[in-house]
């Protein structure tokens, strides 16, 4: 008696369906490391200006620093040669130095002169001290240096999306990877284990670049 052989289709098809399911995980994941890889480069892009902008701005801190430092001198130096002639009693030459006071430091001066520094033990030493006293450019370099600390953390920012779009890039490879190995694999059940874990791999990759921010070319 003969005893008829095992229908062998159901293995074939469920062959042809690891096999769909691996062609198509190769073409997405394929699609999805030339995505991450193009964000990365664009945010690594992003970095570079970010830091670059920074360092301009520092610079530019630098300069405007030393032109306040600079303009601080000659408001002391002039203040100190006033005092001097008005100690010696020159007071026409005391009006030649009042006369050369800065446009910044004159409101100073003219305030701390009303809290009548020569009688009032309370008044305030210098003018230097007077809350009048104030340079445009030491506003002028904090709003700089403010400037440089936000171009710099928005260059930090861009380098950990950059980061995690380079893990993306790898994530997406290692799908790759056993898409690849499960084609190689003669065990129908480790093939199905090597197809699902790619699939997993992948599906969790695409939720976790999901949470990173686009960056578009403009």
């Amino acid at each position: 008696m003969l005893w008829p052989m095992p229908d062998a289709a159901p293995d074939s098809s469920r062959t042809r369906r690891l096999e769909l399911v691996a062609t198509f995980l190769l073409a997405f994941a394929t699609l999805g490391t030339a995505w991450a890889a193009y964000q990365a480069r664009e945010w690594t892009g992003e970095q570079a200006q970010g830091y670059s902008r920074a360092t301009k701005n520092r610079i530019a801190v630098n300069r405007v620093s030393a032109v306040a430092n600079r303009q601080v001198q000659i408001d002391v130096a002039t203040f100190i040669q006033w005092v001097d002639a008005r100690e010696r009693g020159n007071s026409r030459l005391a009006d030649f130095y009042r006369q050369r006071f800065r446009d910044e430091f004159e409101p100073a001066f003219a305030a701390w002169l009303a809290t009548s520094p020569l009688t009032n033990p309370n008044a305030p030493e210098t003018p230097f001290a007077m809350p009048q006293y104030r340079l445009a450019a030491n506003t002028e370099a904090d709003r700089l240096e403010a400037a440089a600390a936000i171009d710099s953390s928005t260059a930090n920012d861009a380098n950990e999306r950059a980061n995690g779009y380079m893990l993306g890039v790898v994530l997406f490879a290692s799908a790759l990877l056993f898409a690849g190995l499960s084609t190689k694999l003669a065990s129908p059940g480790l093939r199905k284990g090597v197809v699902v874990l790619g699939c997993v791999l992948f599906v969790g990759t695409l939720v976790y670049l999901a949470t990173l921010p686009v960056r578009l070319t403009s």
